[in-house]
């Protein structure tokens, strides 16, 4: 199988639909959490990396970011929790975009 790379006449943008539906507070709250969990150890393990090669390395960027998906976190658990107080089903739609970086 030959690689091809990308020209100006192709598609350079590419949406993965992540998640779509509706769900009920606690489905809700499991996706969510999980993927906000994962993205918070991806930063993690950079860090880890970065620190593993140079113990003087500066973080702050990684810190930063982990800190910033920790408050999404608790926001996104905030709203979850007031609308199982009220019975209501969540809707979500999460869709990924890739495009090529230059």
């Amino acid at each position: 199988m030959e690689a091809k790379a990308l020209t100006k006449t192709e598609n350079e943008i590419q949406n993965i639909q992540l998640v779509t539906g509706e769900f009920t507070p606690s489905e809700a709250s499991h996706i969510i959490m999980n993927l906000i969990d994962e993205k918070i150890n991806f930063h993690k393990l950079q860090r880890l990396q970065l620190w593993e090669g140079n113990h003087k390395c500066n973080t702050d960027q990684l810190n930063e970011r982990i800190k910033e998906l920790q408050k999404e976190k608790e926001i996104a658990r905030e709203f979850i929790n007031s609308s199982r107080g009220h019975g209501q089903n969540l809707k979500i739609n999460g869709t990924l975009e890739i495009t090529v970086a230059n």
